[in-house]
């Protein structure tokens, strides 16, 4: 591999930042003016951006109302909280008047710092309230086309249990049509739709979700949404129109499309709210019920692991505007409601990224394949002229054959979208209920436009590939001198991309499910990359409603299938149960989440009870251990690694956290509780698995003992010695890599706590054996399942991603202290290893924006760096005794940077907020 390699330093720059203390990004539920927020006490929060340095927060003053106009004049008639002297600017929580459902709350903030300084009044936001209760609906019935008998209900099947009955669905629209007469002031929609809905107002689409509503455990949860149609609504006639979709809700029982699992909840049906408040103050509320229309769609055929099909002849025209003739129409049927009916207060799916054909290649059975260029995840949009009952078939794939066709061999067959032409003169349309992972599109009979035509074939006038993922904020960037780590940088995102929708997917394609591991293991990772607050408290209530009477947090949440073959491997394995404790703990220390803590213990201590009760002698075998290891087998259950290891060392780590949250709520008596057990399962642990003799972890493999490193497990006589072991396994394989999904994630952060980040760098910076160079070399453009790019696995995982977390917290050395959360208490401690000369990024914390740019030269280091206000940093500098430090160009004394010490050849400074440029000569 070439190595660049540069002998001059530049200057650094940072853009210039406003003169004045001022507040920005107001948020509520960690939103941005949100709606449908569903609990009674919204946690508010803001970030203060100033020139100034060392600025904390000293006080805040919160104002709340009903009403725009009276917080324009300066008064909360909701809450006023007066002055309140605290440093909290995140998660402060509303303690004001009983919140009304529906209502919207007008609101805003003023500071003043530790310096005396104000912020005066920040810009006015908003939220606006949920429904909280059943009579809050208004007497909306859910209604539907048909039902489904209770018979043929399989809500929550066995792996290999046979199908009830086979056949497909109806996929029903439903329109309503009422007057309005007076000048609406505000329109608000709470509606949803199983398993997906799509809704216009006046042959409007409404908003620019995708697979709206998230998917849940259906039997559990049901999410709604909530829409601002005030733009749409207009005098006169208007008309409600909505299709909807299966999602996981109805998994059709057809033979010639791809299932993972046979699982019906029941067929389609919605049930929505509409309020139209008006300029005169009063109100009216629109619902559904009996009285509205319904009738089969042109969608013919929708599932989330089979496809879509689309009839264009059975569209019928104005279908959803005013003025249109319904009388054939049926009237919808009232059926049973659903569970609990709750806010979406994740982000939703939205399209993205769209990619344009890089290539095209005519096959020998006259089909056409189309190369988009980059595997992800998302649908299609074809642009196509023919006549009237033409039919196309378009297969996605994510690797070919050797023939050039689709090859869908390991992520799922068969799949297709299907197009039956009306014969206009040029005919649009994109999937709207199902979605896949692929590059390639192979197209079964149609023809790309310019070419050759004898059989008169439909024309493919346009064809593209659209990305859609879940809309969580991108909060992260990096970059460096090392091309291949930049590369790796973007064949992770895009696995995680695809991977993130309403729950964190192992795959886009075969499988679609949230398998619980990655949470915790690659949540650090996504985390610098994106705004996952919202994404990960979806994830724990779907853990909640997933949890057995036992107590077992299966493998999977929502958990649609029992994975019951394989002596229950597949749902009993701790390392991937443990994300119900571990992910709340990782919520409150990225965000400060404290509330999730109170809310998810009780799941937490019915699993730690689970798990003591599955334990023989404190030790826990079962499951899937070191998934996906390099060893001398096909990749899938542990080989390197002895069971027990890694789901004993998770139970360890698992006790260690909840007697720390039992300790932050206050329960004094669990924490003696927790820590007693945690002691002894250590000492099993240890009795089992550790010889003194070798100083090795059970069988000595990289994922032992990093396990043990990490989570503390060795007895500190030993520590140096099984670290060194640690790194001399390493090295007696070439630097190559043998941990899986659960090791090598504490192999790197066993490495980077140790001080070996050049063992990080040497086992990565490689193409010559299997892992993330060898992967790109083979021409993956996002994250395969295996490290080896084997084709007859998944293209497109992120669970092996773990090397980006290293990319923020190593290379760019963004951390923060143990003691404190959301950044508060900032790290920047940058490693220089290999021949990385420069690194650059970002992280956007709850306080703000955290950057880290540094380059090195032969004899200097120039570090740049930014500290939001009402945090601050400690920096460490690569220096000696000798060296000479400047900030700014004056030295630390005249800038009055206080230095703590010079530790390991670092000089250890405190920074408050503020932008630094620090350069070292040596």
């Amino acid at each position: 591999m070439k190595k660049i390699v540069f002998a001059f330093c530049c200057l650094l720059s940072f853009g210039s930042f406003a003169q004045t203390l001022q507040l920005q990004n107001l948020r509520c539920e960690n939103r941005p003016n949100p709606l449908g927020v569903q609990t009674n006490s919204p946690l508010l929060s803001w970030q203060i951006k100033t020139s100034q340095r060392n600025v904390i927060q000293s006080a805040y003053q919160i104002l709340v109302s009903d009403k725009q106009g009276i917080l324009e004049k300066n008064q909360g008639n909701i809450w006023n909280s007066g002055r309140i002297s605290s440093e909290t600017s995140i998660q402060v929580s509303y303690s004001g008047k009983p919140l009304l459902a529906g209502k919207t709350y007008y609101w805003k903030v003023k500071v003043w710092d530790h310096h005396g300084n104000s912020s005066g009044w920040s810009k006015p936001v908003f939220w606006q309230m949920g429904l909280f209760s059943k009579t809050d609906w208004k007497g909306a019935d859910w209604i539907a086309y048909q039902k489904l008998h209770d018979t043929l209900v399989n809500s929550h099947p066995s792996d290999g249990r046979k199908d009830k009955f086979t056949g497909n669905d109806i996929l029903p629209i439903f329109r309503k049509s009422f007057q309005v007469q007076k000048t609406v002031k505000k329109a608000s929609m709470f509606i949803a739709g199983l398993g997906h809905f799509e809704m216009s107002i006046n042959g409007k689409k409404a908003g620019d979700h995708f697979l709206d509503a998230g998917w849940t455990k259906y039997d559990k949860q049901v999410q709604y949404v909530t829409f601002d149609l005030t733009s749409l609504i207009q005098k006169g006639e208007n008309v409600i129109g909505v299709m909807l979709g299966n999602g996981f809700y109805f998994i059709p029982p057809v033979k010639e499309r791809y299932r993972k699992m046979n699982v019906i909840f029941g067929y389609p049906k919605m049930i929505c709210r509409l309020v139209l408040e008006y300029t005169d103050g009063s109100s009216s509320n629109i619902v559904s019920d009996g009285s509205w229309k319904t009738s089969a769609g042109p969608v013919t055929f929708s599932s989330i692991y089979g496809g879509e099909n689309y009839n264009a002849n059975l569209e019928q025209k104005g279908w959803d505007s005013p003025a249109f003739d319904d009388k054939s129409w049926k009237p919808a049927m009232p059926v049973n409601g659903a569970a609990e009916l709750t806010s979406q207060m994740q982000e939703p799916l939205k399209v993205f990224e769209n990619f344009p054909v890089k290539s095209k290649q005519k096959l020998a059975a006259d089909d056409w394949v189309y190369d988009l260029g980059q595997n992800a995840s998302g649908i299609l949009q074809l642009k196509v002229k023919g006549k009237k009952g033409d039919t196309l078939r378009i297969i996605p794939a994510e690797l070919l054959n050797v023939d050039g066709s689709a090859n869908q061999k390991a992520s799922g067959s068969p799949y297709y979208f299907e197009y039956i032409l009306k014969g206009a003169e040029a005919e649009t349309w994109q999937p709207r209920f199902s979605y896949y992972g692929f590059r390639y599109l192979q197209i079964k009979g149609a023809v790309p436009q310019g070419e050759n035509n004898p059989a008169n074939r439909p024309q493919i006038l346009g064809l593209k590939g659209l990305h859609t993922r879940n809309a969580a904020e991108k909060n992260g960037n990096f970059h460096s001198s090392n091309d291949l780590f930049n590369k790796t940088n973007e064949l992770i995102d895009w696995a995680i991309k695809s991977n993130m929708a309403s729950v964190f997917t192992d795959c886009p394609h075969r499988e679609k499910l949230g398998w619980l591991e990655e949470l915790h293991l690659m949540g650090s990772s996504v985390r610098y990359n994106y705004n996952i607050q919202n994404l990960l408290k979806k994830a724990i209530q779907d853990m909640k409603n997933s949890q057995t009477p036992d107590g077992l947090i299966p493998a999977i949440a929502p958990e649609y299938v029992k994975f019951e073959g394989g002596d229950n491997m597949f749902r009993d394995t701790p390392e991937w149960g443990s994300s119900s404790i571990i992910v709340p703990w990782y919520l409150y220390q990225w965000y400060g989440e404290k509330r999730e803590l109170a809310e998810s213990y009780p799941m937490m201590q019915r699993y730690i009870l689970y798990l003591g009760k599955k334990a023989k002698n404190h030790i826990l075998s079962q499951g899937l251990g070191d998934w996906y290891d390099l060893g001398p087998k096909p990749p899938g259950v542990s080989q390197l690694t002895p069971m027990g290891v890694t789901g004993t060392a998770i139970y360890y780590y698992d006790l260690t956290i909840i007697s720390r949250i039992a300790s932050l709520l206050g329960k004094s008596e669990d924490v003696l509780e927790y820590n007693q057990l945690a002691e002894e399962v250590k000492k099993a642990f240890n009795s089992t698995f550790f010889n003194k003799e070798t100083k090795q972890f059970a069988s000595g493999s990289q994922t032992a003992n990093a396990m043990a490193i990490y989570m503390n497990l060795v007895e500190p006589e030993y520590h140096e010695a099984v670290v060194e072991n640690l790194v001399k396994e390493i090295k007696s394989r070439n630097n190559s890599l043998t941990a899986g999904d659960i090791g090598y994630r504490y192999v790197l952060r066993a490495l980077e706590e140790e001080g070996r980040s050049d063992v990080i760098f040497d086992m990565n910076n490689r193409d010559d054996v299997p892992g993330y160079g060898y992967q790109l070399a083979k021409g993956a453009t996002a994250l395969t399942e295996s490290w080896q790019a084997l084709a007859d696995v998944s293209n497109n995982h992120f669970m092996l991603g773990h090397l980006m977390e290293w990319f923020y917290s190593g290379l760019l050395g963004i951390q923060q202290s143990d003691n404190t959360q959301a950044f508060k208490e900032i790290i920047i401690n940058p490693q220089l290893v290999g021949d990385i000369h420069f690194a650059k990024g970002a992280y956007e914390s709850s306080y703000g924006t955290i950057r880290s740019e540094w380059k090195k030269c032969d004899a200097s280091f120039e570090l740049k760096v930014s500290i939001p206000a009402n945090t601050s940093a400690t920096v460490y500098l690569p220096s000696t005794t000798s060296s000479t430090i400047t900030e700014g160009g004056h030295s630390l004394t005249v800038q009055k940077i206080e230095r703590l010490d010079l530790k390991n050849g670092k000089t250890i400074l405190k920074i408050g907020s503020g932008n630094y440029h620090f350069i070292v000569k040596y």
